[in-house]
């Protein structure tokens, strides 16, 4: 039961972080608003309103913060972790596109393998190796529909994925420990709100030029919803670990991939090919073995 819930919980949050995939890039091509401007006002107004939740549900916000030792590891979480996942994707969604940065996105399980590995000193089950190769040759075929000629990704994009990509491996598995000792939710709120103050200082918002935007509706209900969904997704991704491994966590939030198709689709006019349909199939498919065969070497 408990596998299961994990598994729902990083399909639900995966499902989500893929619709702000291209609402973030709507707000920097038809907003024209910068990546800082945007992270910094999110991430600042999402991390308050989720302590004021965590206050409100009489917790003790503060632990955190009362030992040197969890404190500079909830700052290292909040910098390299959230920060750079966040960061690293708005940034690879600016100089590509949404599909692009989902595309290099996943180059994490590359990394979370790699060091789980050599953390465990031995090769990663096989069941883990073939459902995340099938997994990845789905995601190919779903967002190339068979031809590298129809992805054009140029040298910055492709940096800053690789930088997204160990971003978010780094976000996959660091945090572990904190979570376990505070709580997924106190965890999540301070890295958000640490977050946007690191993009704020960095950048100065105060001097910005882009307050305007916020005055226009269009604009406030997407930053709106990107506060809930982003909010929401970084919960139920870091929660699911609690249930099943870092590895099955990266591979099974191949489900972004499929909502953001899904909203390009339908909110973009984006086309659906033959070799794209093949890809969701094998994916779906292949993510249902990697649960199996996980669980059989959880047994194990």
């Amino acid at each position: 039961m408990n596998r299961l819930k994990g598994i729902s919980m990083i399909i639900g949050g995966a499902t989500l972080w893929g619709a702000t995939g291209p609402m973030m890039e709507w707000l920097g091509s038809e907003a024209h608003m910068s990546a800082s401007f945007m992270l910094s006002v999110r991430l600042i107004i999402a991390g308050i309103l989720m302590l004021i939740m965590q206050k409100m549900s009489h917790q003790s916000i503060m632990r955190p913060w009362k030992s040197k030792n969890w404190s500079a590891q909830l700052i290292v979480f909040s910098l390299i972790g959230l920060f750079g996942l966040q960061y690293s994707f708005v940034k690879t969604i600016e100089v590509s596109n949404a599909i692009v940065a989902t595309l290099l996105q996943f180059l994490a399980p590359i990394f979370v393998i790699i060091f789980i590995s050599l953390a465990h000193k031995k090769w990663p089950p096989i069941a883990q190796v073939i459902g995340i190769i099938g997994t990845l040759l789905g995601l190919f075929l779903l967002l190339t529909n068979g031809s590298l000629q129809s992805l054009v990704v140029s040298s910055e994009a492709l940096v800053w994925g690789v930088v997204l990509g160990f971003t978010y491996a780094f976000y996959t598995l660091y945090p572990t420990r904190l979570m376990k000792e505070f709580g997924v939710l106190t965890i999540v709120a301070w890295a958000t709100l640490l977050s946007g103050i690191y993009a704020a200082l960095g950048s100065r918002v105060w001097q910005s030029d882009e307050w305007h935007l916020l005055l226009e509706p269009k604009i406030v209900f997407m930053m709106v919803g990107l506060i809930i969904l982003g909010s929401a997704a970084y919960v139920l991704f870091l929660g699911s670990m609690t249930y099943i491994t870092p590895v099955e966590t990266s591979v099974l939030s191949s489900f972004e991939p499929l909502a953001a198709m899904v909203i390009s689709i339908v909110w973009l006019n984006a086309t659906l090919f033959t070799w794209q349909i093949v890809g969701m199939i094998l994916m779906i498919v292949f993510v249902v073995y990697l649960s199996v065969g996980g669980k059989k070497t959880t047994e194990k």
